[in-house]
């Protein structure tokens, strides 16, 4: 009977600690560690952040933080 049977376009829930969605993750990462100039990146956001649009981008990253739970206590460990 077809009614048995899952649908093959509906994806499987993995619920919280999905593997999948982590795999990803991480091969998207090493994809882009492997194909950017990620020091070049860096650089280029510290001089940002120390040039004159660093106080634009501090009034960005508190609006940001307005509107999120808070910050997550674990990074202050």
């Amino acid at each position: 009977m077809a009614a048995d049977k899952p649908k093959a376009d509906k994806p499987k829930n993995e619920g919280e600690g999905n593997r999948t969605a982590d795999a990803q993750y991480r091969r998207g990462v090493a994809d882009h560690v492997r194909n950017h100039d990620v020091q070049g990146d860096a650089a280029r956001a510290r001089e940002a952040v120390d040039g004159p649009e660093g106080e634009d981008l501090r009034k960005a990253e508190e609006a940001g933080k307005s509107h999120a739970k808070g910050e997550d206590p674990q990074l202050k460990r």
